[in-house]
Parts: C-alpha cells; structure tokens; sequence
C-alpha cells in the first residue's frame, strides 16, 4: 500500500470533500510502514474497505419555525465501522455542516472508539441547521423532525448517536423523547442523556476532564508539574469550559477563550468564579464571549484566535483546522511546550508538522479528547445492566482509559531518540484492533 495512491484514487472517487481527505491522509502516512507488514492486509484490500464509509444516509429534514414559515435543512448518518461494535458518534448541528466533514469525523470516530478499549464503531451524523438565535420550542421541533428521518437506522445495537457542536443535553433529550415514541421502546439509544432517564454522571465534563487527564500522562513522561503552567484555551462550549475546569482544579492558570466571534484574554486567569459565569452566559443566556471582556476588563480580540498570546500550554477545543502553521510556529515562539486537543483535528497537517518537527508534547483529538466518548460508552454499559454509577466510579474508569491510550500510543509511537510521535502512535493502535477484528470477520 502506497499511501499517496490510495488518497488519489479517492479524491477521483469522492471529489471535492477535503475534510475527507485531510482525516484519511494524515492516518495513512502513519500506518502505511505498518500495514505493509501485513501482507494479508493487502490481499484483502483492507484499507479501502477501511476507508469508505459502510453505510451513508441523507435526507431532507422539514419542519416549522416559530412564524408558521416552513424551513427545510439537510441531515446525515455516516456508519463508518462497525468491526469492534455498534457505530457510535456524535450528531453536530451547525451551517457548517455538510458530507465531508461527517465523514471526516467518522472516520476518526472509529480509530478513536478502538483506542478506549470499549466496544464501539465508528459513526457520525447532523445537519446544517444552525441553532444560533432558535427559540428552545424552534429547536424541540426541529430536533423531533430529524429523528422522525433517523430512528429507523439507529439503536442500542445496531448505531448509538449523542451530542457534538451544537447539539447538548436539550437536545439529545429532545431526540430521545422521540425515538422513544417511534420505537416504543426505551433502551440505551442515545447517550449524553439527562441524569433523571438513564445518562451517566460527569458525562457533560467528560472530553474536557479526559483532554486533560491525558495532557497530565503525557507531562509525566518529562517529570513536568501541571501547577502554575499558563494554558490557552480555545472554544467556550462544553470541552472548552470543562477543559478549564479541571485546570483550575489542578492549579494550572486558563488565560483564553474563544467563539466565532472572537477571542478573550485574561493575564489574571479565569478563575472558579469567572468560569461559572462562562458557564451561564453560554449555556443559558446564549451570549458571546466578548461580554466575558466587557463585565472583567480584559483584553477581546475582534476575530481573532488566541494562538498569539504567550503560555506554556496549548489546548484547542473549538473546531476543525483551528490551528494552522503559522499559529503552530507562534506558538513555538512563545515558549509553548505541549499541545492537547479538545477538538477534531483542530491543527492543520502544517501545524502538526511543526509541533512534530519541534518535538514538543502533541497529542492528536483521537487521543486526548475521547474521555467523551468512553464516557458515552460507560454510559451504554451501565444502560444495558439498569444501574447507574457514582461520579467517583466513572471518573476513575475515565482516568484509566485514558492512561490506557496514552500508553497505546507510548507503545506504537516511541522513536529510537525516546521521542514520542502521539500521532503515529494512536493511528496505529487504532487501526491495529480496527484491522484486525475485520480480517477475523471475513470479507462483508
């Protein structure tokens, strides 16, 4: 297998979804040393196979706004691999959205999901409904018009959605209530559920705790203590405001957040307190992170990203490509010496050129941010046994998962300078498992 090949054969196939390609590129240069290894790998044209999603659904979703007008937005369910178990992955609402960037983000599901340990494949799904501005009664509707499209392909066996970018407990719980009158049957379906039917406690804090979890792994293999490290945050959602939480906790200082709009620094550090407000004036009221600026005189850069602000720590929990190569090298500039990834493929293949390049601490989102979904995972186990675990359970389940990929990736990733590639090594223990189980399943 020739990497470069096989990203060209599909480009032809599947044209214009860089996203796609981006995510597919950056696994193969990893595993291709490895998979050429395996002659029986190629005999039966496993990475194609791994590569193309199993099963795509799109559909038309219709439904109406609080005027009486009728709206019409696009909706998705990329079933990547099931080799391991279920599909399991996120449902993201925003503009954004749209074929490539659901396939990219399976695709990373599924090497994500094997590097928990878990049972669980790969999937991803949402629509390019943007629910900025929705009235809660706007997004109920539309949120039951999309399962009213879904739930015939879902279930607690067959592909298990949550959350993602736009889509938190509200509207998880909005899509629950119908497939549970669709199906007529209540079971784990959906994970990211409320306490009160069936969620898992410290869920909502889960990639944000896990991204850190494993950032402290990884500063252990150089005996660097977390206390006192400056850290720039991007993004002000659920990872982004959890990811500081447990800073805070650990006596590290969070110094930026962000949104679409712009970026806030505080040289003070946001505090306990400061973050409580985040955490109302987001999830709430809905507002901007500028009013963070305006209520406690900080600095708020108009469109900008915090990527040129000096710290030790770098955490990007926003979105996609959020970080190119000449953020990288700034950051290199300004003495940053780890980078952990709340987000999906937040750095550019420049920027994690740079960092890899520097050999500073990076670790890639299908490392560091999978506390979210082996949390949904734990959440599904404890579904399926009707029981419900303390917070201090899961969050000791959640510290060993992500020690136990972090030492996956030590494993398959460690060069002969005792450098840590995290990158080449989650790949190939992703892939590894992924692989593996569907040579034993035969050709399907």
């Amino acid at each position: 297998m020739k990497a470069e090949q096989v990203l060209t054969t599909l480009k032809q196939r599947f044209p214009n979804e860089p996203e796609y390609h981006q995510a597919v590129h950056e696994v193969l240069e990893s595993i291709e040393e490895v998979y050429n290894q395996h002659p029986e790998f190629d005999k039966a044209n496993l990475i194609e196979r791994l590569c193309i999603p199993e099963r795509i659904f799109s559909f038309r979703i219709t439904w109406v706004d609080d005027k009486g007008n009728v709206q019409t937005n696009m909706g998705y369910r990329i079933q990547h691999s099931n080799a391991i178990g279920p599909y399991k992955g996120g449902i993201r609402f925003h503009s954004s959205v749209n074929q490539s960037i659901l396939k990219f983000l399976a695709f990373e599901q599924t090497f994500k999901n094997a590097l928990t340990t878990l049972p669980m494949g790969g999937g991803k799904g949402g629509s390019d409904f943007n629910p900025k501005g929705k009235s809660t009664a706007e997004i109920m509707r539309f949120c039951q018009a999309f399962v009213t499209e879904l739930w015939r392909h879902i279930g607690p066996d067959t592909d298990v959605p949550a959350g993602d970018i736009g889509v938190g407990g509200r509207e998880v719980g909005f899509m629950f209530g119908m497939y549970k009158k669709l199906a007529r049957e209540f079971t784990g379906t959906f994970t990211g559920k409320g306490i009160t039917f069936g969620g898992s406690l410290i869920r909502p804090e889960a990639t944000g705790y896990g991204n850190v979890y494993f950032l402290l792994e990884m500063l252990k293999t150089r005996n660097i203590d977390i206390k006192g490290k400056k850290c720039l945050v991007s993004g002000s959602g659920n990872v982004a405001q959890y990811t500081c939480e447990k800073l805070i906790e650990l006596g590290a200082i969070p110094v930026t957040l962000s949104d679409s709009n712009g970026y806030i620094y505080d040289p003070e550090g946001i505090t306990k307190e400061k973050l409580e407000y985040v955490m109302e004036l987001k999830e709430l009221y809905r507002g901007r992170i500028k009013e963070y600026a305006e209520k406690y005189g900080c600095k708020y850069v108009e469109g900008g990203r915090p990527w040129g602000e000096k710290a030790d720590i770098a955490l990007p929990s926003a979105t996609q490509n959020e970080l190119n190569g000449d953020d990288a090298e700034m950051l290199i500039k300004n003495g940053i010496f780890a980078v952990s990834e709340g987000a999906n493929m937040p750095s550019t293949p420049e920027a994690i050129e740079v960092f890899l390049k520097n050999k500073i601490l990076y670790a890639p989102g299908k490392a560091a941010n999978a506390g979210g979904v082996s949390v949904s995972g734990l959440e599904m186990t404890q579904n399926s046994e009707r029981l419900g675990w303390s917070k201090e359970e899961v969050d000791s389940k959640l510290k060993w998962i992500m020690a136990n990929i972090h030492e996956n990736c030590v494993k398959y990733g460690k060069q002969s300078d005792n450098f840590v590639d995290y990158v080449k090594g989650a790949n190939i223990a992703g892939f590894m498992k992924v692989a593996q189980a569907m040579m034993a399943q035969g050709i399907i």
